[in-house]
């Protein structure tokens, strides 16, 4: 069996342990596939912005695509932001046959063995998805930012759009970064290279602004296995680039406006939030070993202070107290924001309110999200009681935290089949994870995590090591090291 069918047997078993829904209903998919391409129709309450130089920036094989963005200058130092997300809604409503399937899981999981999407492909990679020269109804985020960093005025309004560019995160990146030769799709868009451009800028205002008001400045790597054929033949590491902030900063922006909208509108919202860090104690250990001194009390501001030091000093070890870092910061979750009462925002991000509000082929908050924001706009009552709500909120994040684990299931057995011919040989590490369940390391060159199983005592988060390959178990995702004295 080649590695390929190994893995997906693995991500499904994995998906049946955490209480995923794996297939689709008959009747579900009998239903989707009776759908056609509609027409779309402005006028009224839809506008029609058809004309514009839409573009989406996604992950090179991504065909679920949720937003489009386009930047309109104002002065040579502002511009109207432009977002365009995917109306779901449209053709899933709390009525039809898709609904259980999405509620129940929730989430798109990505493995690198096989992808089991939230709503049938015929939707979220065809009819919902913002795809390349296609007209969509589409719900639109727009908001001013000034000479000044600031986000000056914002509206959320119905839309028809057209995708005019399917751009990709790492041929984007690499252009915005290292100017030479614009892509092939970008180049074929009068004007595209020029909004970009100013989008580009535009995102790094927003990212300053965040960081001015105490966001984290974080660098991870992320691991993407490279296949031949249907072997594994690598892991290689993926850094955030410049094509990469212009989406994570035009979506933060984003889903704060859509919170603060419901909430003038006396609508509840669907928050995600990150509480203040339950570890800063070690957080505080680790720069004490990095000669900073934080404060006692969580200070994200002070955090950044040390974070953005180390960047300037030591860029090579810098992922690795990222890594660090965000372990002890702990997850998100979700909850329900409803009138009056006081909600936590996101530690990370520096964001008081904030939802998840762009993705909604990808994930169940988002399609939620936008029948409160259709409602509201469209002077409707409240199509979610609080109660339910709440309840959707604490399925939602249970849910999204299985998806993590099976994601990292496929991930670590991934990993297992790429490393099950090399027991004996000697890496360098960080320490990861340490708690009463064990203590894990994460290599640096691959980038891959496991389980240390012998010399962890006195190990904690963001030890460095030199750990030796002992053992590895491809159905189990087992990785064993041991540290080398």
């Amino acid at each position: 069996m080649n590695h390929r069918a190994i893995l997906q047997r693995i991500a499904r078993r994995a998906m049946l342990d955490k209480g995923f829904l794996i297939d689709f209903t008959d009747s579900s998919l009998a239903a989707v596939n009776g759908l056609q391409e509609s027409d779309i129709k402005a006028g009224g309450q839809i506008r029609d912005l058809r004309n514009l130089c839409w573009c989406s920036i996604d992950n090179d094989d991504s065909k679920d695509l949720d937003q489009l963005t386009v930047a309109i200058p104002v002065t040579p130092e502002s511009a109207r932001i432009l977002i365009a997300i995917a109306d779901v809604d449209s053709r899933v409503n709390k009525e039809s046959l898709m609904e259980e399937h999405a509620r129940h899981n929730t989430t798109s999981v990505y493995t690198s063995a096989q992808i089991f999407p939230m709503l049938p492909e015929k939707l979220s990679t065809d009819l919902t998805s913002l795809k390349f020269n296609a007209e969509r109804p589409a719900m639109v985020v727009e908001f001013l930012i000034t000479e000044d960093s600031t986000i000056q005025t914002s509206d959320i309004y119905q839309a028809v759009v057209v995708n005019k560019a399917k751009l990709a995160y790492h041929s984007v990146g690499d252009w915005l970064d290292d100017p030479g030769p614009e892509p092939e799709a970008i180049r074929s868009v009068a004007g595209l290279d020029e909004n970009l451009r100013l989008q580009d800028k535009i995102a790094k205002k927003l990212k300053t602004c965040r960081y001015d008001k105490g966001a984290l400045y974080l660098e991870t790597i992320e691991a993407r296995p490279v296949f031949e054929e249907d072997e594994i033949r690598d892991v290689k590491e993926d850094r955030i680039n410049s094509a990469m902030s212009i989406i994570q900063e035009f979506m933060i922006a984003a889903n704060s406006i859509v919170v603060k909208f419901l909430y003038s509108k006396n609508f509840p919202s669907l928050r995600r939030v990150v509480r203040v860090p339950k570890r800063w104690d070690r957080i505080v250990m680790l720069a004490a070993e990095w000669k900073y001194k934080l404060p006692v009390q969580p200070d994200a501001k002070e955090l950044d202070k040390f974070l953005l030091g180390v960047k300037a000093s030591d860029p090579v070890r810098f992922p690795d107290l990222s890594l660090s870092v965000i372990k002890l910061l702990g997850s998100g979750e979700y909850i329900a924001g409803l009138q009056g009462e006081n909600v936590d925002g996101h530690f990370g991000l520096a964001v008081k309110d904030y939802t998840h509000s762009t993705a909604p082929n990808r994930r169940y908050p988002d399609l939620i999200t936008q029948r409160l924001l259709k409602a509201a706009l469209a002077g409707n009552k409240i199509p979610y009681a609080g109660d339910e709500l709440k309840e959707i909120a604490t399925h939602c994040t249970m849910m999204e935290d299985s998806a993590k684990k099976v994601e990292r299931q496929v991930e670590k057995s991934t990993a297992a089949l790429l490393f099950k011919d090399r027991i004996g040989e000697q890496f360098d590490g960080i320490v990861t994870g340490a708690s009463d369940k064990g203590t894990w390391v994460r290599i640096l060159h691959p980038p891959v995590e496991g389980k240390l199983v012998s010399g962890f005592e006195n190990m904690d988060v963001g030890d460095r090591i030199r750990v030796q390959l002992t053992h590895t178990d491809v159905e189990r995702g087992f990785i064993d090291f041991r540290k080398v004295k």
